[in-house]
């Protein structure tokens, strides 16, 4: 094989109670890409549609992932890569880490699957670093694992696969406002509550038994966040508006996704999730703000091979 064309989906990360350490996978939007080989070594970007992205490969999030696992692996040829970019940058919904993930992905089905999906994790986060100034995997794992992941640990990788409850679906509304990670960053506090941690390690132990079980109930219950929420959703005009209308419609639950402006809500069931969508549509059309929405079953599979 030559060349692979893949689709790399949009993730949402932290799930509300899981900061930095949860997300899961979506599968109604994601970037394409094509990576082919080439004789000459090293890494091109060739094409990039959709935004205006750096197509110098050491300031591209997917030229440094690539150019990770490229220098690791010492093939005899190159990689040229071509990027169809659907998710916007900024947008909360894993945008930089389809880059991430994707190039890596790609090159190590070119080189002949190598490496394992932890290992591809690890190439991506230098790309994800050069998007948010640090190294994490929230987004990453599940778009290579696909469905819920858990990252246990970063030093040494150790990512977790959750199982995804076969009636689960997501419904993401895009604000097309802008906000940066690091902005989102740093208003959260450096030191919180004993009390709300106690609350907050209590949903996510109970979030990961509520998915083994399929119990959608204890979903519900476990969806809150009371220590990066409170802080964030002050930089996403209409969000508290967004989370009662969600709820009031029949949400399991409905977070933060990622670091914003993007809002998710778990629903039980399409027929519930597009009942959400509506009403959140009806509520964020009376508001002067632009918005995109999406209703999208949980990905279980990840980076599809297209």
């Amino acid at each position: 094989m030559d060349h692979i064309k893949i689709f790399s989906p949009a993730t949402v990360a932290n799930v509300s109670c899981g900061f930095d350490v949860l997300g899961f996978c979506l599968d109604t939007i994601g970037d394409e890409m094509i990576i082919k080989k080439t004789v000459q070594k090293g890494i091109i970007i060739s094409k990039i549609e959709g935004y205006n992205l750096p197509f110098e490969v050491k300031k591209n999030v997917a030229g440094v992932s690539a150019l990770a696992i490229y220098n690791d692996a010492k093939p005899d040829f190159g990689f040229d890569i071509e990027i169809y970019k659907n998710i916007k940058p900024g947008s909360g919904v894993g945008s930089s880490s389809a880059s991430a993930a994707g190039s890596v992905f790609a090159i190590n089905e070119l080189l002949g699957r190598p490496y394992n999906k932890t290992q591809l994790t690890k190439f991506a986060m230098k790309g994800e670093a050069l998007a948010s100034n640090c190294e994490h995997a929230d987004n990453l794992a599940p778009a290579l694992f696909g469905g819920f992941t858990l990252v246990k640990n970063l030093s040494p990788l150790q990512i977790v696969q959750l199982p995804t409850p076969n009636e689960l679906f997501a419904v993401v509304i895009h604000p097309q406002i802008e906000i940066k990670t690091s902005e989102s960053r740093a208003i959260l506090p450096k030191e919180v509550s004993l009390n709300n941690a106690i609350t907050q390690w209590a949903n996510v132990g109970s979030l990961v038994h509520a998915l083994h079980t399929e119990d959608y109930k204890l979903i519900s219950e476990s969806l809150n966040d009371v220590i990066v929420e409170p802080h964030r959703s002050k930089l996403i005009p209409y969000f508290s508006d967004v989370k009662q209308t969600a709820i009031n419609s029949g949400a399991l639950g409905t977070g933060i996704s990622g670091s914003g402006p993007s809002i998710f809500s778990l629903c039980k069931g399409i027929d519930s999730a597009n009942k959400v969508m509506d009403a959140i549509k009806n509520l964020y059309s009376k508001t002067e703000i632009a918005f995109e929405m999406y209703v999208s079953k949980i990905n279980t599979e990840g980076i599809k091979i297209l």
